[in-house]
């Protein structure tokens, strides 16, 4: 009785000869969505005693981030722009220590847009008594910035303005926080891989036409006008050139400890070797909660009528959190060039060791050698020092070069260092090669210091109304019992 009426109630809302064309649009509709969620990692890692800082832990891809990583046991270090007493981290770390039976999960206060919380958080990490990291990862570049607006005027001016200002302070803390922490990095032991992931936003492409034009500009110029999407574009290219120069950087010094006997001898310059440090660009793809809700104005204290409207298709064509995670996992799960290295000499050696033993056993008894199969260490996909990875792949990137007058100053520049007797980068020509790569470098120095300068004087400032205020209420607080006594009096 009750399938039967399932059965009418089915055909009267839907007849019987549209059900082809409904599961033919049903498995298009599940096709589509998987395609739109991206390709899933198929690495695995355990990350026990692996210590992981984290920036942007309290956004939806942040907390899927932590989550994620909590599971596999890391030693995770949150970096949270609230104090530590607001709810959001108290409430949350302690909801995950419960859930994922992982009690290294600690927060520590540090406001990303400014340069001078930032340096406190790294002067007091380096001179507290464990510095080992063993993982980077600035989430905190992934969500978008800036909402669409449709009208014009000086209000739409003034939001341009504070909406770049927001790309660059996210920006330079991602460099202000590696430039301070690489010390604590390249004092760590040449075997441990240490890896530093920047997550970036997907429209990087869509800034490379006019990609040479930033690389031109100084801290004095005005920003023109540009498209929302150029702009966050602008913002994940110049992040995957930056990386890319990092690892040139870093392969560029000399990561072998040095022979005391050697000392006696002339002294040689230290040959560069492959460094242990990794930098790599992770590109997570379009997010529902973090590229699309931002730019409809949906956020965590505001709601958007557009988002809700267009909700359900953002569900089919958009990526959920978890899903974008996967490229983010994949490059922290990758094996690194010097650990595969070293796989395949454990592997050289424990052959060796077992063909000694299988002719020890021959010699002592006479029986029929067997053939030994050699272990298998072929073609295991490892992490590319440098790439940007998207969709858990290598993805190219053609950077047009700077124009000539930045091209032969960045040129000049590394005649100079030569002169110096610093060691000269590698050329590879990847992501625009090293002339892009000094050019964004450059940027990010100069940029810096006028924003280190800017953060200064506010500091100053609100120091001066402070103590203002402190001598306001100090003399509140005189005239009070004056008052009392004149009144008794």
């Amino acid at each position: 009785m009750v399938l039967q009426v399932i059965y009418t109630a089915a055909t009267t809302i839907l007849p019987l000869e549209y059900w082809p064309y409904a599961l033919v649009a049903g498995t298009l509709l599940v096709v589509i969505y998987a395609y739109t969620q991206g390709r899933p990692t198929t690495r695995e890692r355990d990350l026990h005693a692996r210590v992981i800082l984290l920036t942007g832990p309290f956004t939806p891809l942040g907390l899927v981030t932590l989550t994620a990583l909590a599971k596999r046991g890391a030693h995770v270090i949150a970096l949270s722009p609230y104090p530590l007493s607001h709810p959001v981290p108290s409430l949350i770390l302690q909801l995950l220590r419960s859930t994922t039976k992982n009690e290294n999960i600690y927060a520590e206060h540090c406001d990303l847009n400014s340069p001078t919380s930032i340096r406190k958080f790294c002067t007091s990490f380096l001179t507290g008594n464990d510095t080992r990291l063993d993982a980077l990862v600035f989430a905190h570049e992934y969500p978008s910035i800036g909402r669409i607006w449709f009208f014009g005027g000086k209000a739409r001016r003034d939001k341009e303005g504070r909406e770049e200002k927001q790309r660059e302070a996210a920006s330079l803390a991602s460099f202000l926080l590696t430039t301070l922490l690489l010390p604590a990095l390249l004092v760590a032991p040449v075997e441990r891989d240490i890896r530093i992931v920047h997550v970036v936003n997907p429209f990087y492409a869509a800034a490379l036409p006019t990609f040479p034009t930033f690389l031109n500009s100084t801290p004095s110029t005005q920003p023109a006008a540009q498209p929302l999407v150029i702009a966050e574009g602008h913002r994940a290219l110049r992040t995957v050139v930056l990386t890319r120069h990092l690892q040139r950087i870093l392969d560029s010094l000399p990561n072998c400890a040095e022979d005391p006997k050697a000392k006696s001898k002339q002294a040689e310059p230290a040959t560069p070797q492959p460094s242990n440090i990794i930098s790599v660009a992770a590109c997570l793809g379009i997010s529902r909660r973090d590229t699309i809700a931002p730019f409809l104005g949906a956020t965590e204290r505001a709601w958007s009528l557009s988002y809700i409207v267009l909700f359900p298709l953002l569900v089919l064509l958009a990526k959920t959190s978890q899903s974008a995670l996967q490229t983010l996992l994949h490059v922290l799960f990758l094996p690194t060039p010097l650990k595969r290295a070293q796989l395949k000499v454990d592997a050289a050696a424990d052959e060796e060791k077992k063909a000694e033993a299988e002719r020890a056993a021959a010699s002592q008894e006479e029986q029929e050698e067997k053939p030994s199969r050699p272990r298998r260490t072929g073609n295991v996909e490892v992490l590319k020092p440098g790439a940007l990875y998207r969709e858990c792949a290598v993805v190219p990137i053609d950077v047009p070069r700077p124009p000539l007058p930045a091209a032969e100053e960045g040129k000049k520049g590394g005649e100079a260092k030569k002169q110096d007797g610093a060691v000269a980068l590698e050329d590879d020509g990847e992501y625009g090669g090293e002339a892009v790569g000094r050019a964004v470098w450059e940027w990010y120095e100069a940029r810096l210091k006028a924003w280190e300068a800017e953060d200064a004087e506010r500091v100053k400032a609100e120091e001066a109304a402070a103590k203002a205020q402190e001598a306001e209420d100090a003399e509140a607080k005189q005239e009070v019992p004056a008052a009392g006594e004149a009144t008794t009096g």
